[in-house]
């Protein structure tokens, strides 16, 4: 079971959240042109979001194994995924581009996903400090 209170709450979901780009990352950017004719997301710009995610995932990775991850830092990574989240809503819903309802779809559900990710790590960031605190 997820012990919530547990000081390693925090590392723990940036390490889920490390994973989960990696795997995201190399997912577009390996595969962006046969995502372009399943999605009609444009190739170009699936491989330029996956190859950002990729040293985005080790920064991650790597704050996860601090034992102390720097609060900073952690602002930093909730910061990104709060602003992918909404670029995302923004690039499925505007005109920019013309992804299919399955493109649509793929870009909202990995959204979500972030949106989770930065959610979980708020909710970590103020139970580590105030287990510090006590």
């Amino acid at each position: 079971m997820l012990n919530l209170q547990s000081p390693s709450f925090l590392r723990r979901v940036l390490l889920a959240d490390a994973a989960a780009g990696a795997v995201t990352g190399l997912l577009m950017a390996l595969g962006a042109d046969t995502l372009e004719s399943l999605l009609q997301i444009p190739a170009a710009l699936m491989q330029s979001a996956g190859i950002i995610l990729l040293p985005l995932a080790v920064l991650i990775a790597y704050l996860a194994t601090r034992q102390q991850p720097p609060r900073g830092a952690v602002w930093a990574v909730i910061i990104c995924n709060a602003l992918w989240t909404l670029d995302s809503f923004y690039i499925a819903f505007s005109e920019w581009i013309s992804p299919n309802t399955l493109g649509q779809a793929f870009i909202v559900a990995q959204a979500v996903v972030v949106a989770v990710f930065a959610e979980l790590e708020y909710f970590a960031l103020r139970k580590s400090r105030a287990l510090a605190a006590c």
